[in-house]
């Protein structure tokens, strides 16, 4: 299987280890691909989701990934504690609304449907628990806004019941689901809705870094 590691901020690809030494292969857009392993390639394709849309599109039809592992640091919207990591279910897009045309809050017109699927969720938990990580299962939305607490947050919660919140995993799902390519989101809690939280997220940064590298090995050597 060959995996394609998508990352939004560069602090979050280099929390990798070893990722100092992986090899720049090239520039394609301005977004710069890593070689990490044999069959395991690396991107930054930038914050929000025409960037994690654009990025995966090329991981798909430039390299041809079997898979697209998008990993990150999100807010929570529940009591899980910071720097835990989770696994997304489903991912949805809580900032799409046609509803006075008619539609339900978050359905993506052209797909027509809400809620984006992973691939194997229970699966990429336990390959995290047999390489010594502990993941939970769980909702992630995604949007082009940073949030923090205030009523679009119980908007969120009531609407759609995630448990996290991003900028990128949505968007690359859609593409990834357009593309016929799977689909994996890894997040660590990086802070409750909190600007103040968030600026201290260098433990989220490495916890998910060290996660995603193991899981993306997992998943290469996992039987297609």
């Amino acid at each position: 299987m060959k995996i394609g590691m998508l990352f939004a901020m560069r602090s979050e690809f280099s929390a990798m280890p070893g990722a100092g030494d992986f090899p720049l292969l090239e520039t394609v857009a301005d977004i710069p691909v890593y070689e990490v392993g044999p069959d395991i390639l690396a991107c930054i394709g930038g914050v929000s989701k025409v960037n994690a849309a654009m990025a995966t599109q090329i991981l798909c039809m430039k390299y041809g990934v079997d898979l697209v592992l998008n990993a990150g640091v999100a807010g929570c919207l529940t009591d899980l504690p910071l720097n835990a990591l989770v696994i997304a279910s489903d991912l949805v897009q809580h900032d799409v609304d046609t509803s006075a045309a008619g539609d339900p809050p978050g359905l993506v017109s052209t797909v027509n449907r809400i809620s984006f699927p992973v691939w194997e969720p229970e699966l990429c938990v336990e390959l995290l628990a047999r390489e010594g990580f502990a993941a939970t299962l769980g909702r992630v939305a995604t949007s082009d806004s940073f949030l923090a607490q205030g009523e679009r947050i119980d908007y969120i919660w009531n609407t759609f019941h995630p448990v996290l919140a991003e900028m990128e995993g949505c968007a690359a799902a859609q593409v990834c689901l357009r593309n016929g390519v799977k689909f994996v989101a890894l997040k660590s809690v990086s802070d409750h809705m909190s600007a103040e939280e968030y600026a201290n997220f260098g433990a989220a940064l490495d916890a998910v870094g060290r996660a995603a590298l193991a899981l993306a090995k997992a998943l290469q050597a996992y039987p297609a």
